[in-house]
């Protein structure tokens, strides 16, 4: 199916072949003396980062690591994290990053699994990490803001680099150098590590980058990364170099590393680190900096529009709103256009496995919005849905598990030769994902193949339930999950969080509402209201947790 670049853009991508690196490089030779990141009161310009990560790389050198060594990343945002990416990156070693939060042997098992030989965490992660390290290949531990004593054998993140020259480390990276080893969510099973090449993180970024800036690569001067914006102003109005955004996404995500550290880059976005949402802290900031754009996730975007701070912020700086991480109800998007009348809302799809996207709505003025349905796929990514027996693409809007081929797909699961098989088969990576592609190529995800409930003998999807729910008045938050139940099969049930300011709900009135709605088989069989549902640092609704209250 032929898909209709954005206006002024050509429908393939040309893809410079260099390494991750050249992407910091481009940016500080263009956008120099602009800050790059903000945390507090610190601030790293671009010219500031490059040298930080040049030094930080050069000292990895010098405790030997380079290529094919990890480097496994256990902190939150924070200034240090970039000057540690792009230094790792630099030095032609593989980043690995671990959510600070991981319980110990979670931790652990990520540590040996990669067999990472260096980690760089903070003072406040440092501790756990500290007790699990005996049972990994962990040699140098580098810790950023210490709190205390640092722990044995540890160095301080400042004194690990301080003293290494800021000229670029000479390392060969080539574009088949293994960059990210990025562990899957394991929500619902052990994380797997999931093998990108700078290669398919150079793509990747460029990709999303590209699309929604109307920009293409090129080259400086000296074979440095960098954009040309061929788009117009009217339907790209945030120019390269001028956008500002606050973060809260982390960075040990993969939306987090591409779209909230690599691509601002690209760019040259100034991006204000977060380290916790508050509503109405968040408006309140978005006021002062006059920030451009908006990134959330569905939850995210779902507390704004119940802040009473929402209606009196000045908030006619925003020209873009994107939403990421899971799919985002219909109601809440037309609730944040009625806000933000003069700003596009694009939401986009995508998983580790992918580096991050595989489809993204139109984010140009003139584009289309489709209630329901996320966009069509990014340049030079096909995506085909087949039924789970596989076999030929199935026409337009048929339901059917999603598959990808495009350069930004990962190479495949580290030490799993047999899932790497079985995902990648015939050269598409078979996501598990059940989607529909309409007439226009527009991607939809009805759900994931493995919350698809079977009541009967029936296929009952629970994101057309959570939508119906969430479409009634006092519901802030809804997820459906199936309870085991040997006369049926699963039972769909509903976890309801109240909207606090509304005290009328009822439970058997909300279920015929919504029951009212769907086929008989399709029908909720309990409905119980919480306090709250459990979550991801990445906003995902964890359904095992759930499950478990099953």
């Amino acid at each position: 199916m032929s898909i209709t670049p954005p206006p002024g853009l050509p429908r393939s991508l040309q893809y410079p072949d260099v390494p991750v690196g050249a992407i910091l490089a481009g940016a500080a030779e263009r956008y120099g003396a602009r800050s790059a990141f903000q945390h507090g009161r610190g601030e790293l310009s671009y010219t500031q980062l490059w040298r930080g990560a040049c030094r930080f790389g050069n000292a990895l050198g010098a405790h030997g690591i380079g290529p094919g060594d990890v480097v496994a990343f256990h902190l939150p945002n924070t200034l240090s994290y970039p000057v540690a990416y792009f230094g790792t990156m630099l030095a032609g070693a593989t980043f690995s990053p671990a959510n600070p939060l991981l319980p110990k042997e979670a931790l652990a098992y990520q540590l040996t699994d990669s067999a990472a030989t260096a980690v760089v965490t903070c003072g406040a992660a440092s501790g756990l990490l500290t007790s699990v390290l005996p049972r990994t290949e962990v040699e140098v531990v580098v810790v950023a803001a210490p709190i205390g004593e640092l722990p044995p054998g540890a160095v301080d993140f400042d004194h690990f680099h301080r003293e290494a020259t800021d000229v670029p480390p000479r390392v060969e990276v080539t574009g088949d150098t293994l960059a990210h080893l990025a562990y899957t969510g394991g929500t619902t099973a052990r994380s797997k590590g999931v093998r990108l090449t700078h290669r398919n993180v150079v793509a990747g970024a460029l990709q999303y980058a590209c699309w929604a800036n109307g920009a293409v690569p090129a080259l400086g001067r000296r074979g440095h990364l960098r954009l040309d914006q061929v788009g117009t102003e009217d339907d790209w109005p945030i120019r390269l170099g001028t956008g500002i955004s606050i973060n809260l996404t982390p960075w040990f995500h993969a939306m987090g590393t591409l779209a909230s550290l690599i691509v601002p880059l690209l760019t040259g976005n100034t991006v204000v680190l977060h380290d916790r949402f508050d509503a109405a802290n968040y408006l309140a900031e978005a006021e002062r900096l006059r920030i451009n754009s908006i990134q959330g996730s569905p939850s995210m975007y779902a507390a704004l529009l119940k802040c009473p701070d929402l209606r009196t912020r000045d908030l006619s700086s925003v020209r873009l709103l994107n939403s990421g991480a899971a799919p985002i109800p219909a109601e809440t998007v037309a609730a944040l256009l009625e806000r933000f009348p003069h700003a596009v809302f694009a939401e986009g799809y995508g998983l580790t496995e992918v580096t991050m996207g595989a489809a993204v709505g139109h984010s140009f003025a003139s584009g289309t919005y489709k209630p329901g349905a996320i966009g069509p796929p990014l340049p030079d990514t096909d995506i085909k849905i087949v039924s789970e027996e596989g076999g030929d693409p199935l026409p337009p809007d048929t339901p059917g598990e999603v598959c990808i081929r495009g350069p930004q797909v990962m190479q495949g699961y580290h030490n799993r030769p047999e899932e790497t098989e079985l995902a990648l088969r015939g050269g598409w990576l078979h996501t598990g994902d059940i989607g529909v592609l309409d007439h226009d190529g527009f991607l939809s995800i009805v759900d994931r193949k493995k919350d698809l409930l079977l009541y009967k003998g029936y296929n009952v999807y629970p994101r057309e339930l959570e939508e119906l729910l969430t479409g009634q008045a006092g519901v802030a938050l809804a997820a459906v999950v199936g309870q085991p139940d040997p006369a049926v099969g699963e039972r769909p049930v509903a976890f309801v969080v109240p909207d606090r300011r509304n005290h009328q709900l009822d439970a058997d009135a909300l279920m015929r509402a919504v029951n009212e709605q769907v086929l008989p088989y399709q029908r909720l069989r309990d409905l119980r209201f919480v306090d709250r549902i459990p979550m991801s640092g990445t906003g995902k609704i964890l359904k095992r947790k759930l499950r478990e209250l099953l």
